[in-house]
C-alpha cells in the first residue's frame, strides 16, 4: 500500500521547497498538495487597504489558491502521484483536520524559520502542527528570495 503525504501550500518559498523536498523523498507515495482558504485574509486585505479591490490580485482566496496549487504542480515531476485540494478555515486547524480525517501518513510543511518575537507575535502554522499532528511532520526551512 503507497503512503499518504499532505504538504499545506500556500505559494511561498518555504512551501514550494516542502513540495519539492516531499516529491523528492517520498517518490513512491501519493503527495496531496492542500491550500487552505483562510477567511480573514479577504477581511484583513480590505481593512488593511481601503484602495484595494480583489481584483488588483485575485479575486478571492479560491481563485489564488487554484493558481498557486496549479503552479506547484508545474514544478513537480510528471512521475509522481498528486492530487491538490482547496479547504476552507484556519489554517493550523485545517491542516491538521485534513490529516486527521484523510488519514494521511504523514505531513511535510515548510517554514519561514521565524525566531524569537516575531514567531510569538506572527504565530506559526508548522509549529502548530509539529505539536498537535497525529503523524510524522518533517519541516522544511527555507528562506523567501529578497525582493529586488
Amino acid at each position: 500500500m503507497s503512503k499518504t503525504i499532505l504538504v499545506p501550500v500556500d505559494g511561498s518559498g518555504p512551501s514550494r521547497a516542502a513540495a519539492d523536498y516531499a516529491s523528492e523523498q517520498f517518490s513512491g507515495a501519493s503527495i496531496t498538495l492542500l491550500y487552505v482558504m483562510d477567511p480573514m485574509i479577504e477581511y484583513s486585505r480590505r481593512q488593511a487597504f481601503p484602495g484595494y479591490r480583489s481584483e488588483d490580485e485575485f479575486k478571492n482566496e479560491r481563485e489564488k489558491g487554484e493558481w498557486v496549487l496549479e503552479s506547484i504542480l508545474e514544478e513537480l515531476p510528471d512521475d509522481i502521484t498528486t492530487e491538490t485540494e482547496l479547504a476552507p478555515g484556519e489554517p493550523a486547524r485545517t491542516i491538521l483536520q485534513y490529516a486527521d480525517e484523510h488519514e494521511v501518513d504523514g505531513i511535510v510543511i515548510g517554514s519561514h524559520g521565524r525566531e524569537g518575537a516575531a514567531r510569538v507575535l506572527l504565530g506559526s502554522v508548522a509549529e502548530t502542527v509539529v505539536r498537535r499532528a497525529a503523524v510524522p511532520v518533517t519541516v522544511v526551512r527555507a528562506e523567501e528570495p529578497p525582493n529586488g
